[in-house]
Formats: C-alpha cells, sequence, structure tokens
C-alpha cells in the first residue's frame, strides 16, 4: 500500500535499551518519566464472562443481523456484535438450526457417530465447526461442516435453508480422511483416483492413513474470490491446511488435476500450509478489496485454556497462494510453525478486565455493510475452567496492508480517519506485545511513555513514535524492533474511554491503551 508522505512526529534513531533516565526537562514542561510501575488503581473493570457459548465460530451478516454458527450444532445472533442470542444449541433432534440432522439418514455413515465406519471414540455424535455462505447462484444459504471421530478421521459435509437462521437441511458429503485399505471404499475417494494411486500416497505402512501429508477433513469455511468464483478452504493438523473450489451452481467440490510440483492432490486439493502433523487448523481466507489482498487466518496450538490456542495471519495476491507472512515465509511441511505467521492474539491481559483472555482463536473475519472489517473468534478465561464465548473485535490495515486489531471487544467505535490531536495520543499507555510463542503465557501489560516530542521511554528502554499528519497511522519503534499501526479511541470491555494502538511488526502485534485523566 501506498505509504503517507508527512510526518508530524519524528525523533531520529533508535535509541537503545542503556539509556539512564534522569527526569530532565523537555519540550512543553514535559519531564522524562522515573516511574514505569504497572498500577491499575482506580480503573473500574468489567466482569467479561456472561453471554452466549458458541466455540469455532463462523459469522454472517444479513440485512444488519449478525449470526455465528459453531461446533456442536450452536449458534446465536445480534444486532450489535456485543450482545448474542443463543438461537440453538446442543444435539437434539428439536435443534431449530437443523432440520433433524440427528435423524437424516447417511448423515454419520462414515463419521461421527457409534455407528459410522469409522465410529466416534466415546460413542456419541460430533458436529464441528460449521461456516455459513450466502450461494448467490441459488439464492440459498450454504452451511459448510465436518463430522468427525478421531483425530483424522472426519467428513465434510453441507446443508441448504432459505434463511439464514435455518433450519438447515442435510443434503450430502464432500470429502473424506482418515480412511485406511479397508475403509477406503466406504468414501468417494476412488471416484477421483485409482486405488493405485491412493494405495501409494494415502495409505502409510501399517494400513494407517497418512496423516503428516494429508489432512483431516475438518474447519471448512467458503468464500468468493474476487472473480465471483467460490472455494473451501479446509484442514487441521495432520498434512496441513488444502483449498478446493466449489461449484456456485451445485455447491459442490471441483477436485483439480493433479500438479505434484504446486503442491496440488486431485482428490484434496492444494495445499497451501503446513503439514507434518504441526498445530494448525481452523483456516478462514477473506479477501479485501482495500488492500487486494487474501488473508488466510489460521490457529495454532491446543485449543484448552493452557494449549498456547493463538490466531496468525498470512496474505496472498492470488486466491490459491502464496501465502506469505510479514517476512514472506510460510510452514512447510516439517517447519516449526510458531516462526511463521503474523500473531495477531493468544493470552493476555489488559486493564478494565477482572481476569485474562485465553486461548483466542479460530477465528472467522467479515467487512459490514459500512466497510468496517471485524475478527471474531472463541476465547476461553483465566478462571481454571475451559468455558468458552465468542468475541468480536474491529481490525485495520496498517499502511502495509497487514492486519492490526484493536485492544477490545468492538462497542461500535469508529477510527478517526483524519487523525487525532497529539495531546490526545501522546502519553502514558498500558502496552501488550504477545510475542510470536506457543504456549500458556499470559501477556501482561508493561508501561510506555509516548512523548509529545517523538520519544518514547519505558523500564530500560527507550524509542520513537511518529504518527503520520492527517491520518490515523502510527509507528512505534523500541526494542529494536519496528511496529506500524494505527490509534483508535474506543471503550475498553468496562465502558470507559481509552485511546488504544494496534500495530505490526516482525510477526507481533503490539497493543496500547491510554486512560484519559
Amino acid at each position: 500500500m501506498r505509504k503517507q508522505s508527512k510526518i508530524i512526529f519524528y525523533a531520529g534513531i533508535v535509541l537503545g535499551f542503556a539509556a539512564v533516565l534522569t527526569g530532565v526537562a523537555l519540550s512543553g514542561g514535559r519531564k522524562i518519566p522515573k516511574d514505569f510501575t504497572v498500577s491499575y488503581e482506580g480503573i473500574k473493570t468489567a466482569d467479561i464472562t456472561a453471554g452466549v457459548s458458541v466455540h469455532d465460530p463462523s459469522v454472517i451478516e444479513v440485512d444488519g443481523t449478525y449470526y455465528i454458527f459453531g461446533s456442536h450444532m450452536s449458534g446465536a445472533s445480534s444486532e450489535d456484535l456485543r450482545n448474542w442470542t443463543s438461537i440453538g444449541d446442543g444435539y437434539t433432534q428439536s435443534n431449530p438450526i437443523f432440520d433433524d440432522l440427528l435423524g437424516t439418514e447417511h448423515v454419520f455413515d462414515y463419521t461421527g457417530s457409534r455407528d459410522s465406519v469409522i465410529p466416534t471414540d466415546d460413542g456419541t455424535y460430533h458436529v464441528w465447526a460449521p461456516d455459513v455462505v450466502y450461494n448467490r447462484a441459488q439464492d440459498l444459504y450454504y452451511m459448510y461442516f465436518c463430522t468427525s471421530s478421531t483425530w483424522n478421521a472426519s467428513n465434510l459435509c453441507y446443508a441448504v435453508s432459505d434463511k439464514p437462521e435455518g433450519p438447515y437441511t442435510w443434503k450430502g458429503a464432500l470429502i473424506y480422511s482418515g480412511f485406511t485399505k479397508d475403509t477406503i471404499e466406504a468414501t468417494d475417494v476412488l471416484d477421483y483416483v485409482d486405488i493405485d494411486y491412493a494405495k501409494k500416497n494415502y495409505i502409510m505402512a501399517g494400513n494407517k492413513y497418512n496423516y503428516e501429508k494429508y489432512p483431516n477433513a475438518i474447519d471448512p469455511t467458503v468464500f468468493y474470490d474476487a472473480d465471483g468464483k467460490m472455494w473451501m478452504v479446509y484442514g487441521s493438523w495432520s498434512g496441513g491446511i488444502f483449498l478446493l473450489e466449489i461449484d456456485e451452481k451445485t455447491g459442490l467440490v471441483i477436485h483439480p488435476k493433479e500438479d505434484e510440483k504446486n503442491g496440488v492432490d486431485p482428490y484434496f486439493g492444494k495445499r497451501l500450509l503446513g503439514g507434518g502433523h504441526k498445530s494448525i487448523e481452523g483456516p478462514y481466507i477473506l479477501y479485501d478489496e482495500e488492500s487486494g489482498y487474501y488473508y488466510l487466518f489460521v490457529s495454532y496450538g491446543s485449543l484448552t485454556r493452557e494449549g498456547g490456542y493463538q490466531m496468525r495471519v498470512f496474505r496472498s495476491k492470488t486466491v490459491d497462494g502464496e501465502y506469505v507472512d510479514m517476512n514472506g515465509a510460510y510452514p512447510g511441511m516439517w517447519d516449526d510453525n510458531a516462526a511463521y505467521g503474523l500473531k495477531l492474539s493468544g493470552n493476555y491481559y489488559l486493564p478494565g478486565l477482572n481476569k485474562a483472555y485465553m486461548a483466542t482463536g479460530h477465528n472467522s473475519a467479515f467487512v459490514d455493510e459500512d466497510g468496517k472489517k471485524y475478527i471474531v473468534y472463541h476465547t476461553r478465561f483465566d478462571n481454571g475452567q475451559e468455558y468458552h464465548e465468542p468475541r468480536v473485535h474491529q481490525y485495520f490495515l496498517n499502511q502495509d496492508g497487514w492486519p492490526c486489531m484493536l485492544p477490545y471487544a468492538t462497542d461500535g467505535e469508529t477510527i478517526a480517519e483524519s487523525g487525532y490531536d497529539i495531546s490526545e495520543v501522546a502519553g502514558t499507555y498500558y502496552v501488550i506485545n504477545q510475542g510470536t510463542a506457543i504456549s500458556a503465557r499470559i501477556a501482561q501489560p508493561v508501561k510506555l511513555v509516548l512523548m509529545e516530542n517523538g520519544k518514547v521511554y519505558g523500564e530500560n528502554l527507550e524509542g520513537i513514535w511518529s504518527m503520520e499528519q492527517g491520518t490515523c497511522y502510527m509507528t512505534i519503534t523500541y526494542g529494536e524492533k519496528e511496529y506500524n499501526g494505527v490509534f483508535c479511541q474506543m471503550k475498553d470491555e468496562a465502558g470507559t474511554d481509552v485511546m488504544t494502538f494496534s500495530a505490526a511488526g516482525a510477526d507481533e502485534s503490539v497493543w496500547g491503551v491510554k486512560y484519559f485523566e
């Protein structure tokens, strides 16, 4: 993206870590601060666990109402992206989201129940990670979801409805995984490849599914590209994330021709990221007209509270990749995923919360009718339990075209596109940097002071910051790294007005929160 040319604050090069903070007077009577102790005294806190519970949320907006659908046959609706009302939940035949899914013949023939070809370990139904898309050609809402039995035996399915809230009627199966030479005939795999190809590629020694190279068929999301074609991205752990084209007229998969050189399999499609049974799941692709990029969101880690669950993002100028991070790289079959992808959010605490957010992940994203961009995800909490709720944050693209997610759940905030006055943005911030690690560590705020002269001070460090004239764009440099992002005034989750910044650099996200005096 083209950068603005005028800068109103600029302070030279990074000053490093060795500065001695002395209290010398600066312009405007301001002094270099001495005390960087983090205190939350006087800050109102909010109880942040008081909503519906929808896991793996996927969002669709219809006529100003937002619908999210999640695993275990759950769904909710909202008018403001903060307050959600359940529209269905749980494995019951009367669940209004589905047209008697549990009683419909063939839904669980392959996986997902005690009676499947590959039965569930616990004998119960498994229905995971739905995604609803409006099919323009058919004027119908299509739900793509999966039934699953083991950690690599799954089945992508689809259902349709004439209303976004349902009920959705099951139509059929799409993609199978986790089969062996003994169970492959219960799938449609041999309709697209011959048995010799299947045995050579999909079955490992010991008659096991080749899970390190090929996907677990879960977590489907379907989207339109810039040219109006439909695609499905899916996959989890196992062989990584895969992409297949969808026939808009039928809603069915279009299987490609084999292209081994470019990572295209004739049944599963093109591998975009990952493999080797490394943590990566919940893919979601969104095309952004503003930047001209396709953004591929994924989650790393284990989905439990202390599993290091987190959101990452890659981007590409073409729908089928290559999707790369801020370093121009992406995880291959055997790479350590932690080294790749801009980390948007993991475990963190911010002032105004009565407990930390943990395991923030499995997100969807959308641009609303007003052009605002949002990320929708589920989160657990630092409360010793695995209970989870959905959250929605507005995000912006920085001047380099990378997503910068605002620190707090959205509450109708609107960014000042013409920029802010220096007195509004300079001051003392609670700042978190969530790094790139996959761990149970909770990112805790440190205190950074953004001076009006463009200097940044913190405990044992100095840096610089700047803001582009007439815009909301900002840059902050400290700890020998530069982060580019935006300022945005909003409310914290207790309803207190705050100035925030969100910036990205070196595949890290940095958030700052300033309370007005």
